[in-house]
């Protein structure tokens, strides 16, 4: 989801301590996601303070809305620059630091293959590239046996998206069930994938990555 810069730094510290609570090390690096150093330097200090690398969860992303006129080079620049660049960026500087056996799993979108309503094609764009950039990762490290996988969410409440927002009813109105998706039930399917039983999700019969839709039945 996307955030300022105020709040960011606080939701990063609440969920450290949220996963101390468990009993558990937490760790919060602010970086700009489409500051290519900035990540590898993040990227990093992750590892060395983790003592390395099992799950990377590409979460970083920005939307744009509007039409395509209204948009100028550098704004797609930076949609660009987020979902896309960045996450290639995090990839590159992650990869090394996975150990064998390792997750990538990354936060695309239903508009990737769908996009009901008019005016998201720079957003669109990001997404679907993300697709064929995760797919290219199944192949290429596959045999480390790291996966690579795409989580396809479709509206969700968020700070990005809220349920109560100016666009939520034409969302909810294309929607198969009548209500946005949580970010529990996302993060619910990132967990499965994370996880052991998910060791043998990176392809299906055409392709090298499973796409995973979490959509309330928008795109069905």
């Amino acid at each position: 989801m996307s955030r300022s810069p105020t709040t960011a730094p606080d939701a990063a510290a609440k969920v450290v301590k949220e996963i101390e609570a468990f009993g558990r090390s937490g760790y919060a690096w602010p970086v700009d996601a489409a500051d290519a150093s900035a990540v590898a330097e993040g990227v990093a200090q992750a590892a060395e303070r983790l003592g390395g690398l099992d799950i990377l969860v590409n979460n970083a992303g920005v939307g744009a809305i509007g039409p395509i006129g209204d948009f100028t080079l550098d704004d797609v620049e930076r949609v660009l620059a987020v979902n896309i660049r960045g996450v290639y960026a995090v990839a590159q500087a992650a990869v090394p630091q996975l150990r064998d056996g390792g997750r990538l799993i990354h936060l695309g979108s239903c508009a990737a293959g769908r996009v009901t309503s008019p005016g998201m094609t720079p957003y669109a764009m990001s997404k679907a590239a993300l697709v064929g950039l995760s797919k290219r990762l199944a192949r290429e490290l596959g045999t480390r046996g790291i996966t690579s996988n795409v989580v396809q969410p479709g509206p969700i409440d968020t700070d990005m998206n809220p349920a109560d927002g100016p666009f939520a009813a034409v969302q909810i109105a294309d929607l198969a069930l009548d209500r946005f998706g949580t970010t529990t039930e996302v993060a619910a399917a990132i967990t499965y994938l994370a996880g052991p039983a998910a060791a043998y999700v990176t392809g299906t019969v055409t392709v090298t990555v499973t796409e995973l839709t979490i959509d309330g039945g928008h795109t069905a």
